[in-house]
């Protein structure tokens, strides 16, 4: 593939597309721990299930506008009003099992924060705080525990690939392929 600045990139990352360009470059892979950056991560995966990272990320900043910047506490406040307006929003994925699981989903993510002080807190724990490096996989057993642990408390939308992904975006999990500029190892 060729790149205009000769780097080598993971294979998924569409040279054509600036913002996933960025997006690879900048935000993959890159340990997060900040609950208002988890929670919008989390949201956006779960609207990625039967469809490409691709699409999401190009709808990132609509999402942004239209799930009032991912402020948990509006989120979970969402009633049946809001979640119709968002079923007609042309600028999201506007399926409605995806934007109630969201809704849902914040008020599961809350419950968390507050048993765990943090969402961060609950998330790093499956792994000690560490990050685990691995590429070439959609789904594994630390992926598998983390989504039968959501799905016990009730979210909906994160089956094992979708968390997978979600480790990978927020750093747990770094899978940077062989050749890619940002590969490194533990």
């Amino acid at each position: 593939m060729e790149w205009t600045d000769y780097k080598t990139r993971c294979f998924w990352a569409n040279p054509k597309n600036d913002l996933y360009i960025r997006y690879h470059d900048e935000e993959w892979g890159v340990p997060v721990h900040d609950d208002h950056r988890l929670f919008e991560m989390l949201v956006l995966e779960s609207f990625q299930a039967g469809l490409s990272w691709e699409c999401i990320l190009n709808k990132r900043e609509h999402f942004r506008k239209a799930f009032d910047n991912f402020d948990l506490e509006k989120v979970c406040g969402y009633d049946d009003l809001k979640i119709e307006a968002l079923c007609q929003d042309p600028g999201i994925v506007r399926n409605r099992r995806k934007i109630e699981a969201a809704v849902n989903n914040a008020r599961v993510f809350r419950s968390i924060q507050k048993e765990y002080q943090s969402f961060s807190n609950y998330l790093w724990h499956w792994t000690d705080e560490k990050i685990v490096y691995e590429t070439g996989l959609s789904s594994s057993p630390l992926s598998d525990a983390i989504s039968a642990d959501l799905k016990k408390r009730g979210m909906k939308f994160v089956g094992t690939t979708i968390i997978y992904a979600y480790l990978q975006a927020v750093g747990v999990i770094y899978s940077h392929e062989r050749g890619c500029f940002l590969e490194r190892l533990p």
